[in-house]
């Protein structure tokens, strides 16, 4: 799996506003971009951890 400078930014934003992070790798609001934003109301951290899992899955 390679790294790319585009990918460098998704996790910038991931950090920033995860659900932007996911939204910019899925590019749709389906069932992974909800439930990174509950994950993230629920709590920061758990929201960060699974936008960097989204992003480096797709």
């Amino acid at each position: 799996m390679a790294l790319t400078w585009g990918d460098v930014g998704k996790f910038i934003l991931a950090i920033i506003l995860p659900p932007l992070g996911v939204l910019t790798e899925t590019e749709r609001l389906n069932r992974t971009f909800w439930l990174n934003v509950l994950l993230t109301l629920l709590g920061y951290i758990p929201g960060i951890i699974h936008a960097f899992y989204v992003i480096l899955r797709y």
